[in-house]
Formats: C-alpha cells, structure tokens, sequence
C-alpha cells in the first residue's frame, strides 16, 4: 500500500473506539423521505435489496429497483484509507464485467477514522480524477450505529463478519485494534471499516460478504458465479 503505515494505524485504532454520534445531521434532516421509505420495509426472509430507497450524490432518490436482474457489488468506501487504492481493481472489474450485467453501488462513509471528509461533490471529484471511476456513487451515508443506514442494517442481517483475510498483512494489525477495543468484535456483524463489499445476486438476495482485507483475487470467483446464473 501506498499510505505510511503508522498513520493507518493511528487511524484504525482511532475509528475502532470511536461511538456514533446521535444527533441529527442537516443531511439526515434532508434525508427524511427516503428513511421513510426505507422504514417502511418490513425485513423478512424475502426482503430484498430492490426494497430500498438510497441518494445519490445530488440528494436524488434513487429506488434499488432499477438494478433488478444485476449483480450487484455493494461497498462503503472512504477517500483517505490505506484500502483506497482498491478504487482501482474495482473499477476495473466494472469495466471488464458491467456488460454481462455488473453493477458497482459506492456509498462514501466517514465513520472510520474521518477518512472521507469531504462534500459529495468533492468526493466524486476525487474518484473520478485519481480512479477514472465511472460507477455509480451515492450519498455518504452511515453504516453502523443508531444512523445507519436501513439497508446497511439489511445488508448486516444477511451476511455477518466472518474474519479477515489471514493472508493479507495487515490482519493483525486490524486484530490487535480491535482486540483492544472490544473482545466481542468478532462476534458482531457490524462494518468493521472502509472498502467492506457485499455481493448481491440477480434475484436480489446477499449471498456473499468480503472484507477489507478482501481482493479482487478472492472476490471474483464469487462474482463470476453470480454473474453466469441467468434469470
């Protein structure tokens, strides 16, 4: 990785204890309608991400719906992250895999460690400049916590955290973060941090979780399967 490895260790350990804020954002206050929405979706075991209402960068409602029939590689991502770089493998994924029905659904989030702290708009800025990303991005958005967002809680129900990757060689490090900010942290489904994936099937249903410490390498596989089922 290209960041200086005791700054993202700094800022692992700085995320990992920090508690969600409970007070309600301008954004949030903006965003009622489709938390209405989204509220509005009874979760049971045929709920499906087509249920869900999101925004895009514009504030723009933008109804799942309209991805039915896709594959779908949903990720929360940050612009000042050690796994920022991963903007790279995924867009070229999207460009290798968009036309057999592909989709990349960004949603920026500044939960750990204030890694994305800019507006939408410079955030799509930054993407576009330094990644050439050309999926779609979405409204920064929360994934834990008493603001999360309802599909991010969706999302959680479906695929709980099954552990990092042991090969990659910053698992323990993240271990020893969050072994010294919770000794229950495995066993919780939460998003552990940025560039956390779920990979959605053509009928809508979760069917695979990656972490960080998850590549291109290991997640093609399972997204070259999604992709040949046909509807």
């Amino acid at each position: 990785m290209k960041h200086i490895l005791p700054s993202l260790l700094a800022l692992l350990w700085a995320g990992a204890t920090a508690s969600a804020s409970s007070v309600r954002s301008a954004a949030e206050t903006e965003a009622i309608s489709v938390t209405e929405i989204n509220n509005a979706v009874i979760m049971t075991d045929t709920t499906t991400i087509y249920q869900f209402t999101v925004e895009d960068g514009k504030k723009q409602p933008v109804s799942l719906s309209q991805y039915q029939g896709k594959v779908i590689l949903v990720v929360n991502t940050a612009s000042r992250c050690g796994f920022t770089p991963q903007y790279d493998e995924l867009e070229a994924m999207y460009r290798d895999l968009h036309a057999q029905g592909f989709e990349i659904l960004d949603f920026p989030c500044n939960q750990f460690g204030n890694q994305a702290p800019e507006s939408d708009e410079e955030y799509t800025s930054f993407c576009q400049l330094n990644y050439k990303t050309e999926f779609p991005q979405m409204r920064k958005l929360e994934v834990n916590g008493p603001n999360e967002s309802p599909l991010y809680t969706w999302l959680k129900a479906q695929k709980g955290f099954a552990g990092f990757n042991p090969q990659h060689k910053l698992t323990p490090i993240l271990e020893q973060m969050f072994d010294k900010a919770d000794p229950e942290w495995r066993t919780k489904s939460d998003i552990k941090w940025n560039f956390t994936k779920f990979l959605i099937d053509r009928q809508g249903r979760v069917v695979a979780r990656f972490e960080p410490t998850d590549n291109a390498e290991q997640m093609l596989p399972k997204i070259k399967e999604a992709i040949a089922v046909k509807q």
